[in-house]
């Protein structure tokens, strides 16, 4: 199992995690979910004290993966398989990204 803290500017929103290639989950932060300050990261995934699964990574992050030429360069680089979209979010998501959402791997 692979898992990944999900942060929205600087806050730890929650926790992203591949239970295997056909299993993912997402849960809010606590803290983050106790503040009625903090928005939803998404709109298809309200606040909520509850796990949220899916099938298949979440739109909000799989979004965040770059299409065509720049994926097959980044997966050549960091010697990822091109399917491998966790892998591929936990290596070029967790700087400099478009929006407010980073990802950082967890061990």
């Amino acid at each position: 199992m692979r898992k990944a803290a999900v942060y929205r500017n600087e806050f730890l929103t929650g926790i992203l995690s591949e239970e295997n290639p056909r299993s993912y989950v997402f849960r809010y932060d606590d803290d983050y979910y106790n503040d009625p300050d903090m928005p939803s990261i998404s709109l298809t995934l309200p606040k909520t004290q509850k796990e949220y699964r899916s099938e298949y990574l979440f739109p909000v992050f799989f979004n965040m993966l770059s299409e065509g030429v720049n994926r097959k360069l980044q997966s050549l680089q960091w010697k990822i398989d091109e399917e491998d979209h966790f892998g591929l979010l936990m290596q070029t998501a967790q700087f400099d990204t478009i929006g407010a959402i980073t990802i950082k791997a967890l061990l």
